[in-house]
């Protein structure tokens, strides 16, 4: 079973407080629409996971050793299909203890760590907006270890496995972000 949109941005807000998580949230669910349209895959079902990949953040108190287990749980409560389940709790593969082997996995790893990168290349600029950002100042950023050091670019490169060069990637997921720029603050 698929939730409604209403019903997941529910369950956001009631698990979910912090505003820049929040925001992360909001950001990855336009990235993952925009690779389910462009790897013709469903873009409800991508949208809804990159909405709720970071559900139970807070309730873990961001412990990767279990963020992902309680949004399972929940979300098999709700019925939601076991492939969305499964990508969300595999974007973080390390409570697993296995690698992520899907098309839907790889894609909200990337979708959703690429979004850090963008925000945190948009904060750089005077006007701190994202159309300001061009995705090749996103690739540069890229390189540079030291820069938004959190944001891990491994992840990021997992495009290269769902058949997207870096910089379409790029391009796709500041693109998809930019609709909601006021949303985010940017």
């Amino acid at each position: 079973m698929e939730l409604s949109r209403n019903h997941a941005m529910e369950l956001l807000c009631r698990y979910v407080k912090n505003e820049r998580m929040l925001n992360h949230c909001y950001a990855t669910e336009q990235v993952m629409r925009a690779l389910a349209r462009r790897l013709r895959e469903d873009e409800e079902s991508w949208g809804i996971a990159g909405l709720l990949h970071d559900l139970d953040i807070e309730l873990v108190d961001g412990d990767l050793s279990t963020h992902g287990l309680e949004t399972e749980r929940i979300l098999r409560n709700e019925g939601l299909d076991e492939n969305i389940i499964e990508a969300i709790v595999m974007h973080n593969e390390i409570v697993r203890g296995s690698k992520r082997h899907t098309q839907f996995q790889h894609a909200l790893a990337a979708g959703e760590t690429i979004t850090g990168l963008i925000v945190a290349t948009a904060l750089v600029y005077p006007d701190k907006k994202l159309t300001s950002v061009k995705p090749k100042s996103v690739v540069k950023r890229m390189k540079e270890k030291a820069f938004a050091a959190s944001v891990n670019r491994e992840n990021i490169m997992e495009c290269e496995q769902i058949g997207i060069p870096l910089n379409e990637f790029v391009e796709i997921s500041l693109a998809a972000m930019i609709p909601i720029r006021e949303k985010l603050g940017l």
